[in-house]
């Protein structure tokens, strides 16, 4: 039996150690509460975020990160995207030599502008044939309770791309496999990032017509920073682009879509933040994603006016008086 290790025990982790264990793997979860532990162990749920949901017996947690890696031939990294570097700091000396390290996280690091693959080789010394990501249109609560859902497993090395999509391979979990690693992280980093805009937008009060434009425009420029960054222009058209895009664009369960509307209505940063029980992603990223672009030199006016009302406490009307006021060009640029 696979044995796999998956550290965070939020929505997301918890969802995908269902997924693991429903394709045949033995798991441990790893989470830093005792309370939650015991209560995924003795409970088989995880009442804090994904309740009523019944965890599979092959799941098992743990406090102890080295317990946690032991004999782990993948191991799931599953913590916010700015606490990467830390955690995997301390993690990484425990870790098989040989594991798999998977990356569920959807940002780009704050300061170096790394993507999560690039902090995870850098940290743990890992080649990116060891390093895979996971991303797609995956909402935490739909894959929990079993719903239909599509994914694509990334690595350079297309065999340990083949051999994580085998380890999650379920009757209602489908991956594919690419290896475009960096237009797969593109894709899922930026799409938190449009999906605060399209937020926005629904807490404003705008129509669809506004929505739809945020996500097709929003599409382009994920495309224009991928292409500058070497990642193939097919894999935007795909699950991780616009499969990811409009799942997180559309749905009441995704966190940054949910943050936007929140200041679209008029909220202010800290009292989104205040009801905002879990890691909005797109939030801190903004800023890292605009970095990104301007070191490669691509323009990315939705998130740059994203990173205006979030961060620069732009009114939400000015900012899209200005977006829309932009000088008019062809479509494909």
């Amino acid at each position: 039996m696979t044995r796999c290790a998956v550290y965070g025990n939020g929505s997301w982790g918890t969802a995908f150690a269902v997924v693991l264990a429903d394709a045949g793997c033995e798991v441990t979860l790893w989470g830093r509460r005792a309370e939650l532990v015991d209560a995924i162990n003795e409970g088989r749920g995880n009442p804090d975020y994904l309740p009523g949901v019944e965890l599979p017996a092959s799941v098992r947690a743990t406090t102890d990160p080295a317990l946690a890696a032991q004999g782990a031939e993948f191991t799931v990294l599953a913590v916010p995207s700015q606490t990467l570097r830390a955690n995997l700091a301390a993690w990484a000396p425990l870790l098989p030599a040989d594991t798999v390290l998977v990356s569920l996280m959807k940002g780009v690091e704050l300061g170096t502008a790394k993507r999560m693959s690039e902090v995870i080789e850098e940290v743990a010394q890992a080649g990116p044939d060891r390093v895979a990501v996971l991303t797609g249109p995956n909402l935490a609560k739909e894959i929990s309770v079993r719903q239909p859902a599509a994914a694509v497993v990334a690595c350079r090395d297309e065999t340990v791309a083949q051999r994580l999509q085998t380890a999650c391979h379920t009757p209602y979990f489908r991956p594919y496999t690419n290896t475009d690693v960096v237009g797969c992280e593109l894709g899922g980093a930026v799409k938190n990032v449009i999906a605060l805009a399209v937020g926005i937008a629904d807490g404003m009060g705008l129509g669809d017509n506004a929505k739809a434009s945020l996500i097709t425009r929003g599409l382009a420029e994920t495309t224009r920073l991928g292409l500058a960054m070497g990642a193939d222009a097919h894999t935007f058209a795909g699950l991780a682009g616009m499969g990811d895009l409009v799942a997180t664009c559309s749905s009441p369960l995704s966190r940054n879509h949910t943050f936007g509307t929140n200041l679209g209505r008029g909220m202010t940063l800290a009292e989104t933040i205040a009801v905002t029980r879990q890691t909005a992603e797109g939030v801190k990223s903004c800023e890292s994603v605009l970095d990104l672009a301007h070191r490669h030199g691509v323009d990315m006016p939705i998130t740059e006016t994203v990173v205006g009302i979030v961060h620069g406490g732009k009114p939400p009307l000015v900012a899209l008086k200005e977006l829309m006021s932009r000088s008019a060009k062809p479509e494909r640029r």
